[in-house]
């Protein structure tokens, strides 16, 4: 919301009849909470929950404005970030946090659940949540299994009786933009697990639990999770919850966009502006600005986007829906300074996009003697 009050602030300098729509866009990863929250005039909640290493911290998630569905990040729980790096171990992390916030939502009464599973410090395949949400995991003697990946190691069998109830009735959608399966070289553990402190006896022995695991999973809920794209997201919760749980695996963005009724608002404006921190070949690829650059194309719209830097090869981004893009940084400059100076940096360039087009565009439309355009 702060970067959409510092655009509109510059585009106001020059255009200040200007009707803006200010959305805060999000992916399913960081922020989400935050941009649901604002956009849908939400609220946010909070929990007593376990962190990865099963200490316990107050964590936040999102109500929609009409209460109707919840918005929960998995990185407020079960992320990396707080795991100090001398202690990112896989084996020992837990998302049962994760669960907890989803437990919490349930228990007031939510029945529509995303989950944002970005930022996680996981590979337990989503055990941990599974147990916080009443799930019984076991051992060969059908004893519970231990917290994270040791527990997957050890897991042989599930029993879903104990099951918060309302889990039956709940609509689960799991924000996933990668395509990762949950097993094999481009699985949860070989790919995600060196991120989160495996070594790579570890990334082997996870994969291989993580196969027993998907067996497991098919044998008692007869669906076949393991090679199917985005189930290896988050270290594998997106497959067992997808496997166990009946979970739809979904676009980040897309979910978001839902939500925040973004095709109902574009046909409504003319121009877009939209920006990340940067902007690169990667953009167009399930993050929250290419696909805002793509829905607006459709509608045949021009879309600014600004950043605080910019990547030499962005060509595609013009065939992705892109008009024009702009770093934000005026001159050569440290990166905290610019971290600090970057709402001003924002509007000044806003402000210099609108002279541009006032100066440019605008004039063509009365020249050609067509109404002008709607601001």
């Amino acid at each position: 919301m702060e970067a959409a009050q510092a655009i509109s602030r510059g585009v106001l300098k020059v255009h200040p009849k200007a009707k803006i729509f200010r959305i805060p866009i999000a992916d399913g990863g960081d922020g989400t909470l935050e941009a649901v929250v604002a956009g849908t005039s939400g609220s946010v909640r909070k929990a007593r929950v376990l962190d990865p290493l099963g200490r316990k911290i107050t964590a936040e998630y999102g109500l929609t404005g009409d209460g109707k569905t919840a918005i929960i990040e998995m990185s407020r729980a079960s992320g990396l970030a707080l795991v100090p790096p001398g202690r990112r171990n896989p084996m020992k992390t837990t998302s049962f946090g994760t669960g907890q916030l989803i437990r919490a939502a349930l228990d007031a009464g939510v029945r529509n659940i995303i989950l944002g599973i970005g930022g996680s410090a996981t590979v337990d395949g989503g055990i941990g949540a599974l147990q916080a949400l009443g799930i019984r995991l076991l051992n060969g003697n059908g004893k519970p299994v231990a917290a994270g990946g040791e527990g997957l190691v050890a897991l042989r069998g599930i029993d879903c009786r104990s099951m918060h109830s309302a889990l039956r009735k709940a609509k689960l959608l799991v924000a996933c933009d990668v395509d990762n399966p949950l097993i094999g070289p481009k699985g949860a553990a070989a790919v995600f697990g060196p991120q989160k402190g495996a070594t790579a006896p570890m990334v082997r022995q996870l994969d291989k639990a993580l196969a027993r695991f998907g067996k497991l999973i098919e044998r008692t809920f007869g669906r076949d999770v393991s090679r199917i794209p985005g189930t290896g997201a988050a270290g594998g919760i997106a497959g067992s919850f997808k496997g166990i749980l009946g979970a739809e695996l979904r676009p980040g963005s897309e979910l978001i966009f839902d939500l925040l009724k973004v095709n109902q608002i574009l046909p409504k404006v003319d121009l877009v502006i939209t920006g990340e921190g940067r902007i690169d070949f990667q953009t167009p690829f399930g993050k929250g600005p290419g696909m805002l650059a793509k829905l607006a194309s459709r509608h045949g719209l021009p879309v600014i986007g600004i950043a605080g830097s910019v990547a030499d090869q962005i060509e595609n981004l013009y065939q992705e829906g892109f008009s024009a893009i702009f770093s934000i940084v005026k001159g050569p400059m440290e990166l905290r300074d610019a971290m600090q100076e970057a709402a001003s940096l924002m509007e000044f360039t806003a402000e210099q996009v609108t002279r541009m087009l006032c100066h440019v565009a605008l004039p063509r439309f009365h020249h050609q003697g067509k109404a002008q355009p709607r601001p």
